[in-house]
């Protein structure tokens, strides 16, 4: 097992072919305005990738991302990229934060200085935690493993091992999409290491202890499950495909960043509380290093074959099963359907169950 430096450094080529590329997009007719009912507004995607070829610098994001500090982790063969910040103070706790998609290491910036030294911010330094931000297998900087393919359950155990490595026997979890159910996997499998979770998405694969001797599906669960079928219905399709046949969508995102941008961009307008106004939601910056990070690690396999990995070892529990670290959840408007306290509380001990007014960010 090693640990090494890690600097971001595109090779100019990489940069121009890119450029090159976003500005022969071939694009669809337009149809009639659907806005975004039928998916991607063709007007705004046609607005960001003028400005991702034209405007965006990549080499000033590639700078500010390098101001954190990266390593590379060899763990069961695999390359494993992370974030490591040390907290202030005597004792910070670790905390592993875990991303999603669209997402990467690279949303986590703005935050880092606030959770690693809370002083400068009016906070107290006994609160400071030690960060510690991996890219998931086949995201950003951590290829795509080459004999298997990643599953939340298999990341869990790498994330265990990596906290190992960096000589943290106990820390603390947080995560959203993907990153919720690597979380509750790390948690589910080495719950003696972990003092606690924290999440702002439970995964739609957790499936509590249901039969003869739990009680029965109440009101409001129902109508959570109900909800779950009528998204899956209307806004599932993502990811349904992920879960079914990642490949061959993964032909088109890996050969054309208009489509990448498209796929991922859909998402960050459904997801946010922007509505259309993305650039207010999430600011361009922010969202162009996204779609560079995606295409320049050519990331479109790994990230859509998570998906079909986890389908495949669901968040199923058993009868009396529980999660044992206490679970601290933060709901936000336009998150994807979340159940009740009620579902939740069937298999975890939650400590805190939170009703955010907004969600929506904006990067620096």
């Amino acid at each position: 097992m090693s640990i090494r430096p890690f600097k971001i450094a595109i090779p100019e080529a990489e940069v121009a072919d890119l450029k090159a590329r976003l500005a022969r997009t071939r694009w669809p007719s337009a149809g009639f305005d659907s806005g975004w009912g039928d998916g991607a507004n063709l007007e705004v995607m046609v607005e960001l990738v003028r400005r991702w070829g034209s405007e965006f610098s990549w080499r000033d994001q590639e700078a500010r991302l390098n101001r954190m500090p990266q390593f590379l982790a060899r763990l069961d063969g695999q390359d494993i990229h992370f974030v490591h910040v040390c907290g202030e103070g005597e004792a910070p706790m670790p905390l592993v934060i875990t991303h999603g998609w669209p997402g990467s290491f690279a949303e986590f910036q703005d935050i880092l200085p606030r959770l690693t030294h809370p002083s400068r911010y009016g906070g107290d330094p006994a609160h400071a935690f030690t960060v510690v931000i991996p890219s998931l297998p086949g995201f950003g900087f951590s290829p795509e493993p080459a004999l298997q393919a990643a599953s939340p359950r298999r990341t869990a155990i790498l994330w265990a091992n990596l906290m190992t490595a960096l000589g943290y026997n106990r820390f603390a979890l947080q995560g959203g999409d993907v990153g919720a159910g690597v979380s509750i996997w790390v948690a589910r499998l080495f719950p003696d290491r972990v003092a606690g979770i924290h999440l702002n998405f439970i995964p739609g694969s957790y499936k509590p202890p249901l039969g003869p001797g739990a009680a029965p599906i109440l009101g409001p669960e129902q109508d959570f499950l109900d909800t779950v079928a009528r998204w899956a219905a209307t806004d599932g399709a993502y990811a349904h495909l992920h879960s079914t046949k990642p490949q061959t969508l993964a032909y088109a995102l890996a050969d054309s960043p208009g489509a990448l941008a498209a796929w991922i961009v859909e998402k960050y307008q459904a997801w946010t509380d922007g509505g259309e106004d993305l650039e207010n939601a999430v600011g361009i910056d922010h969202l162009l290093t996204t779609l560079s990070l995606y295409w320049f690690t050519s990331a479109a396999g790994g990230p859509l074959r998570i998906y079909k990995e986890g389908a495949q070892a669901p968040l199923a529990f058993a009868e009396g099963e529980r999660v044992g670290p206490p679970l601290s959840v933060a709901l936000f408007p336009k998150e994807l359907p979340m159940p009740p306290l009620s579902w939740v509380e069937r298999a975890f001990d939650v400590r805190r169950w939170t009703v955010m007014p907004a969600g929506a960010f904006r990067c620096a």
